[in-house]
């Protein structure tokens, strides 16, 4: 009996689809519907004062690996800076976290979510752009918060104040 092969899946420089999520560009590289769920890996931009606010998540992990830049990561065990080479993992348990771009330069950052999902909130929560293209940050009235929570609790998620983690 012959084992089916599957093909590796490639993505050229210039293909996925890129969001403008909180002012941030995020380019999905891999779904789960490419992965049977197994995992996403979401390629970040964020510029200067960019990144989300503090939110939580206990059913997934997420790791970042800077490409360059740096980010300062917040969480409830405290704050790390980020820079080029660092790698980051905001394990499942929910454990809330947060990071921002505080440079004057735009951070590069590589995003895996185990399992994935992540990336169809993004999908729901974007707003399709071209590679490079940064919208600012959409306005947050009390009725954009509350479909922005819940659409972010649809995918297990959970947001904080701002000024949640100091």
């Amino acid at each position: 009996m012959e084992t089916l092969k599957t093909a590796p899946i490639t993505i050229n420089p210039t293909e996925g689809q890129t969001l403008s999520v909180v002012g941030d560009n995020y380019r999905i590289l891999i779904s789960g519907k490419q992965t049977n769920g197994a995992f996403a890996v979401i390629d970040m931009l964020v510029p200067p004062n960019g990144g989300p606010g503090p939110h939580a998540h206990a059913g997934f992990d997420e790791s970042f690996y800077v490409i360059d830049g740096e980010v300062e990561v917040k969480s409830e065990a405290g704050t790390y800076i980020a820079k080029k080479g660092a790698f980051v993992n905001i394990p499942k348990g929910g454990i809330v976290h947060c990071f921002k771009n505080k440079t004057d330069t735009l951070a590069h950052l590589l995003c895996t979510v185990t399992p994935a999902g992540l990336e169809e909130m993004f999908l729901e929560i974007g707003k399709p752009v071209d590679a490079g293209t940064f919208l600012p940050p959409p306005p947050m009235d009390e009725e954009s918060i509350k479909k922005l929570i819940t659409v972010v609790e649809k995918y297990g998620q959970k947001v904080y104040p701002p000024d949640f983690l100091g």
